[in-house]
């Protein structure tokens, strides 16, 4: 593992994928967790976790 890596973890630091799962966890049915699905599809839902 990488030093820089180590701090991300440290510092709580999220992969995309971590802050994908997250945003879908949210949901509270499944038209709104398929109709964020499809924002992560498009691309609408960026690295830093902001949705255009």
């Amino acid at each position: 593992m990488k030093f820089t890596d180590k701090l991300r973890t440290a510092f709580g630091a999220q992969n995309r994928q971590s802050r994908e799962r997250r945003y879908l966890e949210q949901s509270v049915s499944i038209s709104d967790l398929e109709r964020r699905q499809r924002e992560i599809d498009r691309g609408l839902f960026d690295a830093s976790g902001r949705i255009y």
